[in-house]
């Protein structure tokens, strides 16, 4: 027996250098006029062509607040103000959401838009040489 507990390797929400981060901190009100504390959108630095985008929070959010459209929408807002042109987001896998962290699935669109941050698509370097 070890006469100490190990350390994890990866606490939960811990970042890393393969992140990305597109927003710091800023307020976002979801459906019920309640105001939460995000602390920032990231991605990871690279990717096969769909972007998962994560945003996370300071406090625990309600269940459900992930299918919040007016919650959904200010951050889509806060994306748009730093650049993103393009349609909205859909949720991301329904296991990947937590108490603190909404996921979110970028559009194709959103792949311009990550290059300019930093982001690699992978994808890219398996090109079709079909044509």
């Amino acid at each position: 027996m070890l006469p100490f507990a190990p350390a994890l390797l990866y606490p939960v929400g811990m970042k890393n250098d393969t992140d990305i981060q597109l927003s710091g901190p800023f307020k976002a009100i979801d459906g019920a006029g309640r105001s939460h504390d995000v602390k920032g959108i990231r991605i990871f630095d690279e990717g096969y062509g769909i972007i998962d985008v994560y945003v996370d929070f300071a406090t625990t959010l309600d269940a459900g607040s992930c299918k919040d459209k007016t919650l959904l929408g200010q951050i889509l807002t806060q994306l748009r103000s730093l650049g993103y042109v393009g349609p909205d987001f859909g949720l991301s896998d329904p296991a990947l959401q937590e108490r603190k962290l909404i996921v979110l699935e970028a559009p194709e669109e959103f792949n311009a838009f990550a290059a300019k941050k930093g982001w690699k698509n992978l994808a890219e370097e398996f090109g079709d040489d079909d044509a």
